[in-house]
Parts: structure tokens; sequence; C-alpha cells
């Protein structure tokens, strides 16, 4: 009998080591278009002032939804955004504005550059807009100068030319944040 215990100890604790899904390191085959959902976190230095917080976003074609989440995991706020305006909760309060970046800069004083910034995490450029990119020697951007902002890519999951931005430092006038980005999904629901 004692036998059938520890079995069942042994079995139980082998499940609790198996190992999670890895992480994609790599873009997917059509990443313009691509559903993802990623979490982070980013630190904001704006006009004397930082912030930090945990990220979670989940990008879809049509709408984007993000939520600042506090060092113990709770909604600070939650920016949504789809073709028809923003919506950003902080607490009890509610703002509602025709765009999210006009909207974060009016309650939160900052602004995510949404534009590009579904295209820049993925290591890519906005399609159709000039931009100035420098490469290094595996292909991966280093530098990208798009739409007034500055985007550096300190880290990637992978030397592969297609891997994904793992931290970057995004600059815009006197702006200036570091995003880490910790998991990604594709086609989230």
């Amino acid at each position: 009998m004692r036998c059938l215990v520890f079995l069942g100890l042994f079995l139980l604790s082998g499940c609790a080591l198996l190992p999670s899904a890895p992480t994609p390191v790599a873009r997917p085959a059509h990443p313009e278009s691509a559903p993802f959902a990623m979490n982070g976190r980013i630190s904001v230095d704006h006009q004397g002032e930082r912030h930090s917080a945990g990220l979670h976003w989940i990008h879809q074609a049509q709408s984007d939804e993000i939520l600042l989440l506090t060092p113990l995991g709770q909604t600070a706020a939650r920016v949504y955004r789809d073709d028809r305006n923003a919506t950003l909760d902080d607490g009890n309060k509610h703002y509602q504005d025709v765009d999210a970046e006009s909207l974060m800069q009016q309650v939160l004083g900052w602004h995510l550059p949404l534009v590009g910034l579904h295209q820049w995490v993925l290591g890519l450029p906005v399609a159709d807009t000039p931009a100035q990119i420098e490469r290094d020697s595996y292909g991966q951007i280093t530098v990208l100068r798009q739409g007034g902002w500055e985007v550096r890519y300190l880290r990637y999951a992978d030397t592969r030319t297609d891997s994904l931005p793992t931290r970057m430092q995004l600059n815009h006038e006197d702006l200036q944040m570091q995003l880490l980005i910790d998991e990604w999904e594709w086609n989230p629901q």
C-alpha cells in the first residue's frame, strides 16, 4: 500500500515538473495581419517623472486592449481602442476619446504609439511609411526611426533574422520608454 502512495506522489510531482509551452522566438508567416497577445513590463520617463508597470496587450486587426498592471498584477489602467473610439478605465473613472494616443496623453500624461507599436514590437517598420533603419550583422534591426520615434532594439530572443525583440527602448521628444517582452501568444481569443 505504501508503495502505491509513493508511486502516486512520484507521478504527481512529475506532472509539476513538465515544462510549459515554449515562448515563440520568431515572427509568424504573415506578421502584419497576425493577432497577438504579449506580456511584459514597461518603464516610462517623461518630463522628469518615472512610471513603471506590468503590461498585457492583446492586438487584433481592428482593436487593441492594453492593461497596465501594478507590481502585484492588479489592473491600474485599461486602454481599449477600436475603429470608432478609444476608452481608458483608471480605477473608478472612465474616459473616452477618438484615439488612444491622445486619450492616454490626457489621462496618463504620456502615450504609447499604437499606430506603429504593433509592428515595432515584432521587429518590423510600419509598411508604406518612410523609415531609417540600422541593422546588425544578423540582419536584425538595431535602430528604427519612423514617425518621429526612435526605436532601439536592445535584445532579441534569438539571432535569427525573424527573431522577436525582447527588449526595446522608444524615444520621442521628451518621452523615453523601456519595453521588456516576456511572453508572446499568436491568435489569442
